[in-house]
């Protein structure tokens, strides 16, 4: 593209791809630093969409439903926005391609924890995001107007009279590039590579949130870190995830003693709300561990749950015939950079969208399956925000570079990783957080992400969903 590009999406994931979309008729630069989206968390996205659309289900009983599992944290107004539009999202996406599954010709509606009704589409069984992300990236294939560069890494923003005017990418060998532009879109993702056991990609570690915190942007809720209850006890680093929707057919948690391990712990047992689901398996860590037994549904893992069945028998499992080992892992970052009701930010030229962005639809803890739907809903509302409103130029006048700090190496990551999982974990203590962040230096941009978190968690002395402090006569945590 000649000169300064309109829009810059940096993160080629659901979000990123949404937005690319909806922005025609202008130009769209989509930077990707993985090739094909393969370094995005909604690829390893199993559940599926939520959405009302059965029968004796209500937009109103999902808004409710989501009001609920974000602890009363949520914002009201924008929640009932988010799921009125989920009908139409799931209508949308199967008009870009994508295939979701059916029965008796009818879209397949699945149950997760916190959902009170069946109302999860998804597709290829358990292989939701991946089915999404290809059908999405097929159509950006075929616009003209939207370029997409993979292998490169945005390191800092470039600000000019206040607002935002460019990105610096550098490419594999090193390379570095400034690209000019009036409207730069953070799609970057979470930070569960942060944590010594999560399900993102390893590669997710706050990049967008470093790059708003060196150009000023403004950060909310950081302190709320969703933990998935039931990822795949395999060891550590990027952990199986065993979705949700295995409970919602009838697989049980159970203790290491084979005892239900939710049994008068929530009303709605194993699907309770994962903070409830997460907490109480960290504990059972403690005892030994926690298992998933779904042996009863011996038949249709083929079709119904390919991905957790492909997982288990890499490692040796077979869940048909015997429970698995769980545990709780950084799964999903509630909060992120600021952006109003359409994806901008306080600062003039930045917008962010997708686990990047803090749109106050989740509170204090996500309702399963609304990631995907706050991708697609989001991402085409700022798209079309974007395509509508006047063009911007880079503005003149003298340049700043807000450079986000380099990538931490190792052995200091796996440092850092440790100590976020033993202090900021499901379960917290004032003191073990106060631990974490004095032992934490460095200007690397994960370690100021990282110190950023841990601040918000100690401000927070209010224990509300996924932050939830425990006393400190019980703050012996697992390794």
């Amino acid at each position: 593209m000649a000169g300064a590009v309109p829009v810059v999406v940096v993160g080629g994931g659901l979000a990123g791809l949404c937005t690319a979309l909806a922005c025609a008729p202008r130009r769209v630069l989509l930077l990707d630093a993985v090739p094909r989206g393969a370094g995005s968390a909604s690829r390893l996205a199993q559940g599926g969409i939520a959405a009302a659309l059965g029968p004796g289900d209500s937009a109103q009983a999902h808004a409710r439903d989501t009001l609920a599992a974000g602890a009363g944290l949520a914002d009201p107004a924008r929640v009932r926005q988010l799921v009125a539009s989920a009908p139409w999202a799931v209508h949308w996406l199967i008009a870009q391609g994508v295939a979701f599954d059916r029965e008796h010709g009818r879209l397949a509606l699945g149950r997760e924890g916190g959902h009170g009704a069946h109302r999860i589409v998804h597709a290829g069984g358990d292989a939701t995001g991946a089915v999404i992300l290809d059908a999405l990236a097929r159509q950006a294939a075929m616009q003209q107007r939207i370029e997409r560069r993979e292998g490169l890494r945005v390191d800092a923003l470039l600000l000019r009279a206040g607002r935002v005017a460019g990105v610096r990418a550098v490419a594999p060998d090193g390379g570095v590039e400034l690209i000019e532009t009036g409207a730069v879109v953070l799609a970057t993702g979470g930070i569960g590579g942060l944590y010594a056991r999560g399900t993102n990609p390893a590669g997710h570690r706050g990049a967008g949130l470093a790059l708003a915190l060196a150009a000023g942007a403004r950060l909310r809720d950081l302190e709320y870190v969703q933990f998935h209850p039931t990822a795949l006890a395999v060891g550590a680093g990027r952990l199986p995830l065993v979705t949700e929707a295995l409970r919602g057919a009838g697989a049980v948690l159970r203790d290491a003693r084979g005892r239900p391990a939710m049994a008068g712990v929530h009303p709605r047992g194993d699907l309770a709300p994962r903070d409830v689901v997460a907490r109480r398996l960290w504990r059972l860590d403690r005892e030994g561990g926690a298992f998933l037994d779904a042996t009863a549904l011996a038949s249709g893992w083929e079709q119904a749950f390919p991905t957790v069945l492909a997982a288990c028998r890499a490692h040796g499992l077979d869940p048909c015939a015997a429970p698995v080992p769980v545990t709780p892992a950084a799964h999903f970052h509630m909060s992120g950079i600021e952006v109003d009701a359409f994806g901008a930010t306080r600062l003039p030229g930045l917008h962010a969208v997708g686990e990047v962005a803090c749109t106050g639809v989740h509170g204090a803890n996500r309702l399963a399956s609304n990631s995907l739907l706050e991708c697609v809903v989001m991402g085409h509302r700022l798209g079309l925000t974007l395509a509508q409103a006047c063009p911007m130029p880079p503005p003149a006048g003298v340049s700043r570079l807000c450079e986000a700090g380099a990538p931490l190496q190792e052995p200091a990551l796996a440092r850092l990783r440790a100590r976020l999982w033993q202090a900021a974990g499901p379960l917290r203590s004032p003191a073990a957080l106060a631990r974490a962040a004095d032992e934490l230096q460095g200007a690397d941009a994960d370690t100021r992400v990282a110190a950023a978190m841990l601040a918000a968690m100690r401000a927070n002395r209010r224990s509300a969903g996924a932050h939830w402090l425990e006393r400190e006569d019980e703050a012996a945590l697992p390794a």
